[in-house]
């Protein structure tokens, strides 16, 4: 399979021999249903900021300052997410590719870096705008190789120029790891956005967007809270102390019940589909915490920035995104994708 920058030829043919394609950038306002579902959002935040105020009036001694400043970003967040969804799929595109340079910039700053690489490190960063070029151009050939093949074949060759050995190897391995995880992985949010509208004809592109990030966040925010109320015995104490078997299977099922529940209004998946995206997200969502966790731990810090008050850094808010957004994107294409995903006799 070839791949090709044109809209109307980024094509494969179907078992039945007809073609098809991923088509121009989807235009105009948002889904009603995504609306809707942003409108939920806000409402639930209403819901946790009176709960705040109210805690804070009931127990004035408590310190509520760190959940008053959660609550608080939590509000920046979605109405950032939600403004640039609304003026348009471009500037989509553009607000994900600025959210994949402040988290590689913020990894980058956490680990030793050579001096001589530093025009690896620009190298690194052009990557980010010629990532999302091709989801913009709607280039899938090109979107799902540019950083796996060719950034990891020629990052290494720029570092060999510069004529420093000492270190190479640890520095090219977490160059690339950090462009995997910080734009690659994150870039797959953005590709939704642009698949066509007949795939998913309840919520399109920013429903299938909507619903990736909503449970991968609320997964979070479960395993959270049924850690600190059930909690009893540790996943994996060396890499996260605060995770427990009680908050995963608990973060776990509420997913997979809102998987189920989310599904015929902002997906195109069955039943089964729905429960199978649940677990993705679920499991998949864990991972990536702990991933970065392990990160953090290595590096001896306990947050990767202080960017959103309450929270941390950038990384510290999308450490499970970078395992649920590529696990998530192949699972619709695969199911649902205008490609061919394996060759037919």
């Amino acid at each position: 399979m070839t791949a090709e920058p044109a809209a109307a030829t980024a094509v494969t043919g179907t078992a039945s021999g007809e073609v098809d394609a991923i088509g121009p950038l989807p235009v105009g306002p948002l889904p009603v249903i995504v609306l809707w579902a942003l409108g939920a959002i806000f409402a639930i935040l209403v819901v946790a900021s009176v709960a705040v105020w109210a805690l804070g009036r009931l127990r004035p001694a408590g310190n509520w300052t760190e959940l008053r400043q959660r609550v608080r970003t939590w509000w920046v967040m979605p109405a950032v997410f939600a403004l640039a969804m609304a003026l348009s799929r471009r500037i989509s595109l553009i607000f994900f590719a600025f959210v994949s340079f402040l988290a590689l910039k913020e990894y980058l700053s956490l680990i030793p870096t050579r001096r001589a690489d530093r025009s690896a490190l620009f190298w690194a960063f052009l990557c980010i705008p010629l990532q999302y070029l091709w989801i913009d151009m709607r280039w899938y050939g090109m979107f799902i190789v540019f950083i796996p093949v060719f950034a990891f074949l020629l990052l290494p060759m720029r570092m060999v120029l510069i004529g420093e050995t000492e270190g190479f190897l640890r520095a090219a391995g977490t160059l690339h790891w950090g462009l995997m995880a910080t734009v690659f992985s994150l870039s797959h949010v953005a590709f939704l956005l642009v698949l066509p509208q007949r795939l998913n004809p309840h919520g399109g592109g920013p429903g299938l967007v909507l619903y990736l990030i909503f449970l991968t966040q609320f997964n979070d925010v479960a395993q959270y809270l049924w850690g600190r109320t059930l909690g009893r015995h540790k996943v994996i104490p060396k890499v996260s102390p605060g995770k427990t078997v009680e908050g995963l299977l608990g973060g776990l099922a509420t997913t997979l019940v809102l998987a189920r529940l989310l599904a015929p209004w902002l997906t195109p998946f069955s039943s089964g589909e729905a429960w199978l995206a649940g677990i993705l997200i679920g499991l998949g969502g864990f991972v990536g915490d702990v991933v970065i966790s392990a990160l953090k731990r290595d590096l001896g810090i306990k947050d990767s920035g202080s960017l959103l008050p309450g929270h941390g850094g950038i990384l510290d808010r999308i450490d499970s995104l970078t395992y649920t957004a590529p696990l998530f994107f192949h699972f619709v294409w695969y199911l649902h994708g205008p490609l061919v995903t394996r060759l037919l006799p």
